[in-house]
């Protein structure tokens, strides 16, 4: 139940994205990351390129639209081709 519709306020939390899901952290200048789990309050989301995962709270996670998931996927194939990544 995140995205646009839903009153910012709202008690209700927001529903479980599938492992994998990309998302965008509004509380940190609308970072990327994957959906890896939940860490008691908080959702844990780990870049697109690899590297160390962070949390943050449910209610600053939006869906990434096409083009961001775009931009994610494409930062991460650049850095596979020059050996940072696996």
């Amino acid at each position: 139940m995140y995205g646009e519709n839903v009153r910012p306020n709202s008690l209700a939390p927001p529903a479980l994205p599938a492992p994998g899901t990309l998302l965008v952290d509004t509380s940190r200048a609308d970072r990327v990351g994957e959906f890896r789990g939940v860490a008691g309050p908080y959702w844990s989301l780990r870049p697109v390129g690899g590297g160390a995962e962070w949390e943050v709270e449910p209610r600053h996670v939006r869906p990434a639209v096409l083009i961001e998931q775009l931009r994610a996927r494409t930062a991460r194939l650049n850095a596979r081709s020059r050996g940072e990544v696996l």
